[in-house]
């Protein structure tokens, strides 16, 4: 018995010697210990490098050839992907589609999380007739199916905004058009989720204090309010990527999204399914880019949920 205290007491020392975790640090190990995420973090990291990195080794123009006499030429050693119907290398626009993909993807959210914060926080901050003006257009814009209005605004603007040089790179006007469309049509959540936040926190003490040392309003929202809801907003955030790319690829399926010559994985699926039986390597390789690619951000999204959480509790080793 006496053995076993004495090693009670020593444990007991250790852990009081031992430094608390910072939150950074909190956050870091909530993190680590979710392996989907830690996978997921791995295999987007990987993607990213595929699509930015292979720009090293092929040039947009290889990427946008044809020669119509290697059309349609399954796998080999000098295609590795094969080619596609006007004999244009598929590993070559996969690496350039998947930089197109993963820029509408991330542009979009930066949209909507503008619109929905924005939103959400003058909705939550205020209250009164603001909030409930602002609620009443954010369950209209709920009653509005997305993809009929990418589908119709795609159509709509998509030949009348002229090709625009980025980074040596031309995209198509439509680009643009599919980046405003999807950011303004998927702030909704976002926005009730941050009005939510506003609404608990405005009567916190700390912004009781703000007020009565005569902070304005706008400083109180982005200085005080704001930084203590970005926990659910970078979740939300990091989940509406996938979603993006997700909306991009079957709007461009439909052929109503990002147009030619401009790659994305989505156009490119749209130019293999009539070719499913015959030409399989036409979808498979941007099928399967897709699908790791929503998977991983997914993954990282659950654990950003789980590592951002204030009341997870993290175990000592």
């Amino acid at each position: 018995m006496a053995a076993l205290a004495e090693a009670d007491v020593i444990r007991l020392q250790e852990e009081l010697k031992a430094k608390p975790l910072t939150p950074g640090q909190l956050i870091k190990l909530r993190f680590l210990r979710h392996k989907m995420a830690v996978l997921g973090a791995i295999m987007l990291l990987v993607l990213i490098l595929y699509a930015f990195g292979g720009a090293l080794v092929y040039s947009e123009a290889e990427a946008n050839f044809t020669d119509t006499k290697i059309r349609l030429n399954p796998p080999s050693a000098e295609h590795p992907f094969g080619t596609d119907t006007v004999g244009r290398d598929i590993l070559a626009r996969t690496i350039y589609g998947g930089q197109i993909s993963l820029l509408i993807g991330l542009s979009a959210v930066v949209v909507e999380v503008i619109v929905g914060v924005l939103i959400g926080a003058i909705a939550g901050y205020y209250g009164g007739w603001i909030d409930g003006l602002l609620m009443r257009f954010t369950e209209a814009m709920f009653n509005i199916p997305q993809l009929f209005l990418l589908l119709v605004m795609a159509k709509f603007f998509g030949g009348k905004i002229p090709t625009i040089t980025f980074l040596n790179r031309e995209f198509s006007g439509s680009v643009i058009v599919i980046i405003v469309i999807i950011g303004i049509t998927s702030w909704m959540y976002l926005a009730r989720i941050v009005r939510a936040n506003f609404l608990s926190l405005k009567e916190r003490e700390f912004v009781l204090a703000a007020h009565t040392t005569g902070t304005s309003n706008l400083s109180i929202i982005f200085n005080h309010i704001l930084p203590n809801s970005i926990a659910p907003i970078i979740v939300s955030g990091t989940l509406s990527v996938a979603n993006a790319i997700i909306s991009e690829a079957y709007i461009s399926f439909l052929g109503l999204g990002v147009q030619p010559p401009t790659a994305t994985w989505g156009n490119m699926l749209e130019g293999a399914y009539n070719y499913i039986e015959t030409a399989p390597w036409l979808w498979i390789s941007p099928g399967i880019l897709i699908v790791l690619t929503v998977l991983s951000i997914n993954f990282v999204g659950d654990g950003l949920r789980d590592a951002l959480d204030p009341h997870a509790i993290v175990e000592a080793k």
